[in-house]
């Protein structure tokens, strides 16, 4: 039995170690890692005791419920108490239960709460253990939970070093909390290392501390690299969420769409960020007045938005909300505040305005102007003194004359009504117009019409007034050459009442010229004097007089008379340009212009002719030949001396009036008109020369100046005779390139033609070679003087023969190359001053002026050309288009040498 008995024994043993394995496997299937927080002895109701983590259990569950009613836990894993509790004994556990309804999964966290004052027994009572047992310098994780209620010392954590074995150890701690601010928040013990905190902390004003952990024997070694820990202070939900303005203030329009964005409202949270204490929620307590529900705030972002489109601001412009924020995600007992919002309905212009009447009667005098004859009155909803209730009033019909204007109160938004341009009872004794009003916004309702409208009557009243001047001005047209005392109808007025003339008197105001008057009853006018069309007071043909017109009462009107007169063939073309220059040196003629004061109808063509009744001379001196309609060619021929002569010329418009304008026509020695110096006076039909002061003043300045010129010549011809020499092979380079230097000046023009040789003749000695023009070089004037022993001198005639001068080398010439017995002709050539002046002046003159020119008389393109110094000059003369027309003219002008030229001579002769 006993073996019996004690194989029972054993069999029911094997069975309960089965039953408490399997029961422990399953168990250890079923439920999580225990978790153990140490809370103390009294725990506060809403009080956070710790934090569990629960996706290291379940990934995510549906349920999380409680086995103890007096704890809660939340989603992120905070356990927090529902009431008030006090531990009784040292240990209390509770489970955690997660569920997933999908998966129909179930798992349990046991939770173990310890009494802190059990947990610090145990440790000193371990303490000789932990020693023994081998620990390692490093930091172990560590939290102080906020606004901790103790008991303090609140023992925290051990740090211990693996030297704590070989020697004597001694824990010190520094950093923030310890010998920094806040002091003396923590301290370690020396000799076990054990970690504690002094007083409750705040973790918005610490969020964690860093200390540093030093291991050192007592002589001060240190075995142990310093350890660094990091103390974080767990957040409890002390701090309530607030709005960041005390009162909102948003404002919407009304009729508005469903979901308009009224405002967002914004709150702040000073626990730690991302954590179930700072995850507010928005939420509406109160709507003011609460019917109906117009507001929606998100409860999240806090965005207040609009669920109807009924708001209308006629009917409540202001709604007041309150509103709440709530931290621990809107659970119940999260903390929260409240605060106010004020929703301002804008006004739209959803409400047209109304006429309060809609036909309006008013009557106007005629004749007025500028008077209020009407106040048309508006209604309008909408908010006062806005674009959407002022008032634009239209006259839509009746007003196509602009005889009225409406215009808008600003301060009644009434209309009013006014006449601008004056009515006439005559014409229409009554109007009717349609007005219309809108506002000055743009109406924004579902009305099909967007503007009201309404109809004003206005009675046109009768006036007595005076004659009417209409039109305004009348016109008649007379002939200019009507005979004086001729009859004809004038200004016509009316009287409006009876639409007659009879009362009418009319009375003369204003007649620039006087040339007519007036009948006081007719109004008619009669000549007084012969109408003038050209006159100066005439403006495009028409002559304005001003007549005034009066009834029997004494009213008067002004009206103007026009008078237009026909125009008469009485005026002959003229020539408005009474003087003409003619510059014989460049000009052969001269344009003249006719003109006729008369309408072009008895105007051009018109015929120019020379009328040589006075002076039958002119026919032979000058020509006309026509260029056009109204102009003419005035050109001189057999070469007429300078001066002024008067040119009778005949101008014929197309129908045979015609008159005759004496032309002053000045012939000048000149270039341009502008540079014209008469030096004669007038030449008669007798051909008679009257010289004026200066004229003779400057021909006796002259003769002097000849008298000294021929002085100088006779003198250095004598001083030749009695030291004869002969020219040297360098004579241009040494002797005649004296020249006078005015430094660089404007280029001179030197014409070739006509003259391309000179020579000077002596009594006794005669100088051979032949003298080149003038050349410009660089502002000098130069005249080279050419070797050879046979060159001619042409172009002298004088006396009537040729004179050739060649080198002593003929036998019958005369030569002029040191010949001491010989005899040469010289006075042949020799003539005066003045005899070489006029002789060689005009045809020079005529040269220049007929060098290859064509028919419309423009010259050659080398008809006057510059030239630059190039050396020598040529025997050949020029090549030029003048030089192809010289003629054998005399040399006899060398005796008698303009001033520059006689240093030139006298050098020469002297030599």
């Amino acid at each position: 039995m006993a073996p019996a008995r004690s194989t029972g024994c054993l069999s029911g043993a094997l069975c309960w170690q089965l039953l408490l394995t399997l029961s422990i496997l399953t168990f250890a299937c079923d439920a999580c890692k225990t978790v153990t927080l140490h809370v103390p002895s009294k725990l506060d109701a809403e009080k956070f005791i710790g934090r569990v983590n629960l996706k290291e259990c379940f990934k995510s569950a549906n349920l999380i419920h409680s086995s103890d009613p007096d704890f809660q836990i939340l989603e992120d894993g905070s356990i927090y108490t529902t009431n008030a509790i006090l531990l009784s004994s040292e240990k209390r556990t509770f489970t955690i239960l997660l569920s997933n309804t999908e998966n129909q999964e179930e798992k349990t966290i046991p939770v173990l709460l310890e009494h802190q004052t059990k947990i610090l027994k145990q440790r000193h009572s371990q303490e000789k253990v932990l020693r023994r047992a081998k620990r390692r310098w490093a930091p172990i994780p560590c939290s102080v939970p906020e606004n901790s209620l103790g008991p303090f010392p609140l023992f925290l954590q051990q740090i211990q070093s693996d030297t704590a074995q070989n020697y004597t150890i001694y824990y010190s701690i520094r950093g923030p909390g310890v010998d920094k601010e806040p002091l003396n928040l923590f301290y370690v013990e020396r000799d076990t290392g054990n970690l504690f905190c002094t007083r409750p902390v705040d973790r918005e004003e610490y969020e964690s501390f860093e200390l540093v952990a030093f291991a050192t024997t007592p002589d001060g070694y240190t075995p142990e690299y310093p350890l660094t820990l990091v103390i974080r202070i767990e957040d409890e939900n002390d701090n309530y969420p607030i709005f960041t303005e005390t009162t909102y203030t948003f404002k919407v329009s009304e009729n508005c769409r469903v979901g308009t964005t009224v405002g967002q409202v914004c709150a702040t949270d000073k626990d730690e960020p991302d954590t179930l204490h700072t995850r507010l929620r928005y939420s509406i307590i109160e709507q003011l007045p609460a019917s109906p529900t117009l507001f929606f705030m998100h409860p999240t972002t806090g965005v207040i938005t609009t669920t109807s489109s009924q708001l209308d601001r006629e009917l409540m412009d202001k709604y007041q909300l309150k509103i709440k924020v709530q931290d621990m995600d809107g659970q119940y007992f999260g903390l929260h505040t409240t605060s106010n919002c004020v929703i301002n309905i804008e006004d739209a212009n959803d409400h047209l305005p109304t006429f309060t009447r809609s036909s309006y009667v008013a009557s106007v005098e005629e004749n007025r102007i500028d008077v209020e004859i009407l106040r048309i009155a508006v209604e309008d909803k909408d908010l006062i003194n806005t674009a959407n209730w002022r008032a634009n009033f239209t006259i839509l019909k009746g007003n196509e004359n602009g005889n009225f204007k409406i215009v808008t109160d600003p301060k009644t938004n009434e209309g009013i009504l006014c006449v601008v341009k004056p009515l006439n009872y005559e014409e229409k004794q009554q109007m009717t117009l349609q007005i219309g009003v809108v506002n000055e916004a743009p109406y924004v309702g579902s009305a099909r019409s967007a503007m009201n409208t309404a109809t004003v009557t206005v009675n046109v009243e009768n006036q007595d007034e005076g004659p009417e001047c209409s039109p305004a001005v009348q016109t008649i047209r007379i002939k200019e050459n009507s005979p004086v005392r001729t009859k004809v109808n004038g200004y016509k007025a009316y009287d409006p009442e009876t639409s007659s003339s009879g009362d009418i008197r009319y009375k003369k105001l204003s007649d620039p010229e006087g040339w007519v008057t007036v009948d006081e009853n007719s109004g008619s006018i009669v000549i007084l004097r012969s109408l003038d069309r050209e006159a100066e007071t005439i403006r495009n043909g028409i002559y304005n007089i001003t007549i005034l017109a009066s009834d029997k009462d004494g009213r008067t009107c002004t009206g103007t008379l026009g008078i237009v007169l026909e125009d008469v063939n009485d005026n002959g073309p003229f020539i408005p340009q009474s003087r003409v220059i003619i510059c014989k040196s460049t000009m052969a003629s001269a344009e003249i212009v006719a003109v006729d004061p008369d309408e072009p109808i008895h105007g051009p063509p018109f015929d120019f002719a020379l009328d040589g009744v006075s002076d039958p001379d002119v026919f032979r001196m000058w020509r006309l030949t026509k260029i056009n309609d109204t102009a003419a060619r005035l050109s001189y021929q057999n070469d007429p001396q300078f001066g002024q002569y008067t040119v009778p010329v005949r101008v014929t418009d197309r129908l045979g009036q015609s008159r005759i304008t004496q032309l002053d026509v000045v012939l000048c020695d000149c270039i341009t008109v502008n540079d014209c110096d008469i030096r004669a006076s007038p030449i008669g039909g007798n051909g008679g020369v009257i010289l004026g002061t200066w004229a003779i003043l400057a021909i006796l300045l002259g003769i002097a100046l000849l008298f000294c010129i021929l002085f100088t010549l006779v003198c250095g011809a004598t001083g030749t005779a009695k030291k004869p020499k002969v020219f040297p092979d360098d004579l241009a380079q040494q002797n005649l390139i004296v020249s006078n230097t005015e430094a660089p000046g404007d280029d001179k023009v030197y014409s070739t033609s006509g003259f391309t040789t000179h020579t000077m003749g002596g009594s006794a000695q005669g100088i051979c070679g032949t003298m080149g023009s003038g050349v410009k070089n660089g502002g000098q004037e130069t005249i080279e003087m050419v070797k050879g022993g046979h060159q001619t001198l042409e172009s002298c005639q004088g006396a009537g023969h040729h004179h050739t001068l060649e080198s002593c080398r003929g036998g019958g010439q005369h030569t002029l190359d040191s010949c001491r017995g010989g005899q040469v002709e010289t006075d042949h050539c020799k003539y005066t001053c003045s005899e070489w002046y006029s002789y060689t002046q005009p045809r020079l003159g005529e040269k220049v002026r007929l060098c290859n020119q064509d028919d419309s008389h423009a010259h050659a393109q080398d008809y006057v050309l510059t030239y630059k110094y190039e050396g020598r000059g040529s025997a050949a003369g020029s090549v030029g288009c003048c030089s192809e027309r010289q003629e054998e003219d005399g040399l006899e002008f060398l005796d008698h040498l303009e001033p520059k030229f006689r240093t030139l001579a006298e050098t020469c002769m002297k030599r």
